[in-house]
């Protein structure tokens, strides 16, 4: 008996990964069509991403404050080897924490290639500080970095993308935006209103067929705490431990790319602490408060020591 049931069961069991291996094949080749020559609008381009949707066939508009980097970064590209056709990419230059810089942006944007496919909010500021010491216009100046200068291009970029019944918009939040942790609040209120913004967004774009998909990565090894602002405007310069140990760039924006190429509505790309303390901040609030609180208060007794 127990002959005849392994020999039906085996059979069985081959059959299902091989159609869970196809519906896979299947997926990675629709991914790699959805990107390859789509038109992809990258802000805050030298972080990586760019180079990953390079590499995925798209055809780039790199958008940044610092033009010479962008040059760099589009020398570097089109000198890299590829395994796909590739495109030279178009360089736009301004400042997301301008607005009177956006309007004429996301013109200049539309006329590298006529349309935008893919728009990818990625650009971003952090911040180091206690609230009562942080000026308001560092409040300001975080969130017009993070939260009013996406919302602007996007804004300014949907018309095209009604018209044409056809786009997906990508904001590049954090786990921080879905949780907030102390001495962080002008970053954390920044991604909870992008979080917000473009969980609405992707409501009102259904109806027109237009994708949103806003994702949320943990720790990454990048500059970010080293050129965050403190509560009063200057440089923070430190590169802390938990961003030291985080993910490297480059494994984060393979990741982002696939989330993309899915069209995943929701992701969080963290390790799993920062995954847990989303859940328990959902499930268990009096106990996520009071480790938040044991967490500031240690980070407090550590600066004064």
């Amino acid at each position: 008996m127990d002959f005849i049931t392994s020999t039906a069961i085996l059979p069985l069991l081959f059959g299902c990964l091989g159609v869970f291996g196809l519906f896979r094949l299947l997926q990675w080749i629709r991914m790699k069509a959805y990107l390859r020559k789509a038109v992809v609008v990258i802000t805050g381009a030298t972080s990586g991403l760019g180079k990953v949707f390079y590499a995925a066939g798209a055809k780039l508009v790199l958008c940044g404050r610092n033009g010479e980097a962008l040059e760099e970064l589009t020398r570097e590209l089109t000198t890299s080897a590829t395994k796909v056709q590739t495109h030279k990419p178009y360089t736009v230059t301004f400042d997301l924490a301008d607005p009177g810089a956006i309007v004429a942006a996301a013109a200049e944007i539309l006329q590298c290639f006529g349309h935008v496919d893919i728009l990818v909010n990625n650009a971003g500021i952090s911040y180091r500080g206690a609230i009562m010491d942080t000026t308001l216009d560092v409040d300001k100046r975080v969130m017009e970095t993070n939260y009013f200068g996406p919302v602007a291009l996007t804004k300014a970029l949907l018309p095209s993308m009604i018209g044409r019944r056809q786009g997906h918009v990508v904001a590049i939040s954090s786990v921080q935006g879905k949780i907030s942790v102390p001495f962080r609040s002008a970053y954390a209120a920044s991604k909870h209103a992008t979080q917000a913004f473009f969980d609405c967004l992707r409501a009102e774009m259904e109806q027109y067929e237009i994708e949103v998909t806003v994702i949320s990565p943990g720790y990454i090894h990048t500059n970010l705490s080293l050129n965050a602002v403190t509560a009063d405007g200057s440089r923070y310069g430190v590169m802390d431990k938990t961003t030291a140990q985080g993910r490297s760039p480059v494994e984060v924006a393979r990741d982002v790319l696939a989330a993309v190429g899915k069209k995943k509505k929701d992701v969080i790309l963290a390790d799993l602490l920062p995954s847990l303390a989303i859940y328990l901040r959902t499930l268990a609030p009096g106990l996520f408060f009071s480790l938040m609180a044991s967490r500031a208060r240690k980070e407090r007794k550590a600066k004064n020591s």
